[in-house]
């Protein structure tokens, strides 16, 4: 293998492999990886797709590893390649509002670049400082905007990808999608490989829709509430209002608390939760109508934010919850998705749920477009704490089916969502799925044992 892979960029170091075995998910069990790859070109993807097929070494595309279902994680015997070396921002095509990436291009580093040309890039996960656009676009990833602005699928024009199957030998770079605004010739397959999660191929180029940068800073309003239904129940009035903010975040105390012992942002946690809404519509009235909403849906008080640095330390604690909690013990991160009607309900559930089974769940979420993302603490070596959490993460998987919900939002599937999955869709629907996955790579070398099992 090593004389076919002869000139890349080959890992055979135990400590590097290990750490590129994985990605974010603490409780995705992983296997021993054969060895890693970093690629730099499409030709080198193609060298080495080429010859693990030739000797069915499975493959597994990993990015920044950020993720958090186990979707980068390596099974056994396999080869990792590793996409974080193909970092170059191809085109920044401002004329028609569009950037081509290699996969390893860094979400917040796109951005940057674009704004140079008055252009943005809105999908914005909270790991958008580190995670990268393969990676979004593998998992369809969401985040802080998507509520006005949509998600990950909404900007993917085209893709270049590294397959198999029916396009060819295994090495078969094919190009998917197009480059013009519109366009319906034949199915969407440039849809179909967002949100796969590596499972029908390795993508090696993405063209991205832009959009002109935004004219002014968007207007933060804050909320503090006495709970987190509470809150949830001036998320569900905005939506009544016929109001759409740029973002509408969660936050409980737990999660400001920790935030704060860490970076010291000079954040007040005294309310159960926060509601943060971020408005970028021209002028004062929607902002306005925004804190009028939360407070007649209870708030204890809500305010335009009129100081910039105050602001960003709270869109900045929003980001920083996940791995602030992460510091303090172990966390097994939720990402259900209920219509927005339902989010007082499920978040109801969620601290039922917590109670009966005796876990610490802290809750973060894009409250604005239900997607909830309850972070489930539980210490090292607390065996029977580790119970609780499992059995609390499949009770909230549970109930968001019964309210009209979904598994996971933007998370993906990966390892730890496959059992809800399976619950959420039919044996029909399962079965297209499958045969999806059999017709584009019927050697199950793409990523084995993901998304279907």
């Amino acid at each position: 293998m090593k004389d076919l892979l002869d000139g890349l960029d080959l890992i055979n170091d135990p400590d590097v492999l290990e750490s590129l075995s994985h990605d974010d998910a603490e409780w995705a069990p992983y296997g021993k990886a054969l060895g890693a790859v970093r690629p730099r070109t499409t030709a080198d993807v193609q060298k080495v797709v080429a010859a693990c097929a030739a000797r069915n070494i499975p493959i597994v595309p990993r990015g920044a590893g950020t993720g958090l279902s186990g979707g980068a994680n390596a099974v056994d015997g396999a080869m990792i390649l590793d996409l974080s070396k193909m970092n170059r921002i191809v085109e920044i095509d401002a004329e028609n509002m569009t950037a081509t990436v290699q996969p390893g291009v860094v979400n917040d580093d796109l951005k940057r670049a674009v704004a140079e040309h008055g252009l943005w890039y809105p999908p914005d996960p909270a790991s958008a400082p580190w995670s990268t656009i393969g990676g979004n676009v593998s998992t369809n990833a969401g985040g802080l905007c998507c509520l006005k602005y949509g998600v990950t699928r909404d900007y993917v024009l085209g893709l270049e990808a590294v397959v198999g199957g029916p396009a060819g030998d295994y090495g078969t770079v094919v190009r998917l999608g197009r480059r013009t605004t519109k366009g319906v010739s034949g199915y969407d397959l440039a849809g179909l490989f967002t949100g796969s999660e590596g499972t029908f191929g390795v993508l090696t180029e993405i063209t991205l829709r832009l959009r002109p940068a935004r004219r002014e800073a968007p207007k933060t309003v804050v909320g503090a509430f006495s709970s987190v239904v509470v809150a949830g129940e001036a998320v569900a009035a905005i939506t009544r209002a016929g109001l759409l903010p740029a973002a509408l975040e969660l936050l409980d105390r737990t999660c400001l608390r920790a935030v704060e012992e860490w970076k010291h942002l000079g954040l007040e946690a005294d309310a159960a939760a926060l509601l943060l809404a971020q408005l970028d519509t021209p002028g004062d009235e929607e902002a306005t109508a925004v804190a009028e909403v939360f407070r007649a849906a209870g708030a204890m008080w809500a305010e335009q934010s009129t100081d910039e640095i105050e602001a960003e330390a709270l869109f900045a604690a929003r980001r920083l919850a996940y791995p602030a909690l992460e510091r303090l013990s172990p966390v097994l991160t939720e990402d259900i998705c209920v219509p927005r009607s339902r989010v007082p309900e499920m978040l109801a559930a969620i601290e039922e749920i917590a109670a009966r089974h005796g876990a610490t769940i802290a809750t973060i979420a894009h409250a604005g477009d239900g997607n909830l993302h309850p972070l489930i603490l539980a210490p090292a070596g607390d065996e029977p704490a580790k119970r609780a959490a499992q059995g609390a993460f499949e009770d909230m998987l549970t109930a968001a089916i019964a309210m009209g919900g979904t598994v996971t939002g933007e998370h993906g599937v990966g390892l730890l969502k496959r059992e809800g999955m399976k619950q959420e869709l039919s044996p029909a629907v399962l079965a297209m799925q499958i045969a999806v996955k059999q017709t584009l790579d019927p050697l199950n070398l793409f990523n084995p044992g993901k998304v279907i099992g």
